[in-house]
């Protein structure tokens, strides 16, 4: 199986790469400068200067792209549209790392994470674009996507316990009532995601159990 990992230098990016070569799987990390991961195949290119070239023949293409700032995060959606404009039609899967903010917590769908009172106002921006970026995503009846949301605690420096709980578009709390997930642990859920090819035009979620 070949996997690109694009914006592979970021910390889920990186984590994601050590996974799927751990695992003995050919990986490519995609970087705008040096590669600070632990991939050995290197296609350095930014993401919007890819080109469906540059991805054919990768089974699965993780998109790791984060932006953060008021002017960048319109780019959760345009990365994404160019991702999909250019694999479109083709059999290559493409696996988006997500948010949290966007899922669900009623059974009918309508009201999401960051619509409740007790959701952080400093991330309102960015979970406002990446569900953006989803629900546009979810029109793309070309590409075969998969959306992962993590759980609402995303921690970049927590341990990797090897295990996780899959979910689905609603927040789910493990036994303890908590919604945490180390990124080590999200990038094994990604890669699984990966090698299983499960969750084709659906977006899933995980927690830690």
């Amino acid at each position: 199986m070949k996997i690109a990992v694009v914006c592979a230098n970021g910390k889920a990016g990186k984590l994601i790469v050590k996974e799927a070569a751990d695992r003995g799987l050919d990986v490519t990390a995609v970087v705008r400068g040096e590669n600070r991961t632990a991939a050995r195949n290197v296609l350095n290119k930014d993401l919007f200067d890819l080109t469906a070239a540059d991805l054919a023949g990768f089974d699965v293409v993780v998109d790791a792209f984060g932006a953060w700032t008021a002017e960048t995060l319109s780019q959760h959606s345009t990365s994404l549209k160019h991702l999909c404009d250019i694999l479109s039609g083709t059999n290559t899967r493409l696996l988006v790392v997500g948010g949290a903010g966007s899922l669900y917590v009623n059974p009918e769908h309508t009201v999401q994470v960051m619509d409740g009172p007790g959701f952080p106002e400093m991330f309102k921006p960015l979970a406002a674009a990446q569900g953006k970026a989803l629900e546009e995503l979810r029109t793309r009846k070309d590409v075969k996507w998969t959306f992962i949301s993590p759980a609402g605690d995303f921690r970049a420096d927590g341990a990797r316990t090897g295990k996780y709980i899959l979910g689905g578009e609603e927040l789910t709390l493990n036994a303890k009532g908590e919604s945490v997930i180390s990124y080590a642990d999200y990038a094994i859920a990604m890669v699984d995601e990966a090698v299983s090819g499960n969750h084709i035009q659906q977006r899933i979620s995980v927690v830690s159990e």
